[in-house]
């Protein structure tokens, strides 16, 4: 059996959906914080049991007779994110799981200047030490996260961010579907996945002519000092910490973190990947 976490959350609940595709129903089952939600799951078929990586009795009971298990990192950051990956990974184990599977991110390093790039990294060492056969799913950044940063600026003609650099925004479709690709063939990759990235990396300054050209509403491409963003972000109403998150994305990408394309998404799917330049022309035209 392969077990995915988070089945109902943006990421995971399109992996279930195409790993349907290729694996009866039967063979398929979720750990999610409320069964209810993914109730039209269970009607097709998939094992839903309650799990959540704060709750290891209720992943021992998520996990039970999974032969592969993929661990959708959560949203919290630092170490309380890293605590709940440990404590998925420890459940899969015991659990005696052939493989662990985890999404984690291009730019991976204890050293980024991006926090969620540092925890991606401790949890695969934590991984590597299980002594469980592992693939980490280093996805590129979200397309989603791009068109947030963007859409106020879009929508006011100022795209006023802090300095950036490339990043190959990636769609979260073709990201879920290349994690069904390899959940479908075990063992396809032993430990860290290249980078799975689009096909082009783009800068702000990219995405506000492309968005021009598209049809879009112009905007000029004007740089806000980062601590003027964050206070921006914590006036706002965002947490200081994560606003200082959010600011991490542009230092990293100044130093060119998120800058790698690399074609084994394309392999992996059979096509090139959406691009944020396809998505910017289909919202001009929807």
């Amino acid at each position: 059996m392969i077990v995915v976490t988070g089945a109902t959350g943006q990421l995971g609940g399109r992996i279930v959906e195409r790993l349907l595709a290729r694996v009866p129903a039967e063979t398929v089952g979720v750990s999610v914080r409320d069964p209810k939600k993914a109730q039209s799951l269970a009607d097709r078929g998939v094992r839903v049991r309650e799990g959540g990586f704060t709750d290891p009795g209720g992943l021992a009971h998520a996990f039970e007779g999974a032969g592969q298990i993929l661990i959708v990192s959560v949203d919290r950051l630092g170490e309380e994110g890293v605590r709940q990956h440990r404590t998925a990974i420890d459940a899969a184990v015991a659990a005696g799981a052939r493989r662990i599977l985890y999404t984690a991110h291009m730019g991976t390093s204890p050293t980024s200047r991006f926090q969620a790039c540092r925890d991606h990294a401790a949890t695969e060492a934590y991984l590597a030490a299980s002594g469980v056969p592992y693939t980490s799913l280093r996805n590129g950044f979200y397309t989603a996260s791009a068109l947030q940063f963007a859409g106020q600026g879009l929508a006011t003609g100022e795209l006023a961010l802090p300095a950036d650099g490339p990043v190959s925004w990636t769609d979260h479709d073709d990201l879920a579907e290349a994690a069904a690709v390899i959940l479908a063939d075990e063992g396809r990759f032993e430990g860290p996945t290249p980078p799975l990235t689009a096909a082009e990396a783009l800068t702000f300054a990219d995405i506000a002519d492309i968005a021009d050209i598209a049809g879009l509403a112009g905007a000029s491409r004007t740089i806000a000092p980062d601590q003027a963003f964050r206070d921006r972000l914590v006036a706002d109403g965002v947490p200081e910490d994560m606003a200082g998150h959010l600011l991490g994305v542009f230092l990293a990408a100044r130093e060119g973190e998120f800058a790698t394309v690399d074609p084994t998404l394309a392999e992996l799917i059979g096509r090139e990947p959406v691009s944020l330049r396809t998505v910017l022309r289909r919202r001009a035209v929807s």
